[in-house]
């Protein structure tokens, strides 16, 4: 428990983990499992059920965010870095509101086409391998992260979301949206939100670093994505119409 107040600006080098390491590959295997689990108990449930598993989880998520922040004071680690403001934290509150509030077709979307590749990218290339496992931000991370990808798969494979390629655009207008005033608080504050700054180590955008600027991944990452996530489900009704 030395170092269970660390966070990855604090700790010292030598005691995290290494990717695709014995623990990194247990977190990958406890995320493989719980999400089976979810999809498994949610596409048996009634609505009534499926209603509660949503507002369990998303509550879940959004005490998992508070309980980090609980112990960034308590460490004297809190900074203006910490602000809800990475795509996968803007995501814990999208989550919030489409569980209690109102699910939409393009927030469906959004939870499918984004919420689900950032937090699968968050969980194979995490950027905190400096913390061991006994510090809070290093379960944080993994937790968070699992759960952020759980939910709309689980939805997903309930049939609750039902992904659609023509709300694509409306997704990339959503994220814009948030990105353009969140670059000009990394400005103000310094900061590196949405990695638009720079791309830390283990990002997939430093890549991207040689061709001038890691930017330039963010539409040929996302035109992966749509291909990927998209592809199969379009050409299939293609098929089906046929």
């Amino acid at each position: 428990m030395k170092y269970f107040l660390e966070t990855t600006d604090t700790m010292v080098e030598g005691f995290g983990f290494s990717y695709f390491g014995p623990l990194h590959l247990c977190w990958i295997v406890i995320f493989v499992a719980f999400t089976a689990y979810l999809c498994i108990i949610y596409r048996k449930a009634d609505e009534a059920k499926r209603n509660k598993i949503r507002k369990i989880l998303a509550a879940a998520i959004v005490a998992n965010e508070l309980w980090k922040m609980f112990w960034l004071m308590v460490g004297g680690n809190y900074t203006w870095n910490y602000l809800p403001l990475h795509l996968c934290s803007i995501n814990i509150f999208i989550i919030a509101y489409h569980a209690f509030v109102k699910p939409n077709k393009t927030l469906d979307n959004f939870l499918y086409g984004v919420c689900i590749p950032g937090a699968l990218a968050a969980l194979l290339a995490p950027t905190w391998v400096k913390l061991p496992l006994l510090n809070f931000m290093h379960l944080h991370s993994f937790t968070v992260h699992i759960c952020l990808a759980a939910y709309p798969i689980m939805l997903v494979a309930g049939g609750d979301i039902q992904p659609d390629i023509k709300q694509v655009p409306m997704c990339i207008l959503f994220t814009a949206c948030m990105a353009i005033p969140i670059y000009f608080v990394n400005v103000l504050l310094d900061t590196n939100f949405m990695f638009m700054m720079h791309a830390d180590a283990g990002n997939p955008l430093k890549l991207f670093e040689p061709l001038g600027h890691h930017l330039i991944g963010v539409p040929i990452i996302y035109a992966g994505v749509v291909v990927v996530l998209y592809g199969p489900i379009y050409l299939l009704k293609r098929l089906k119409k046929s």
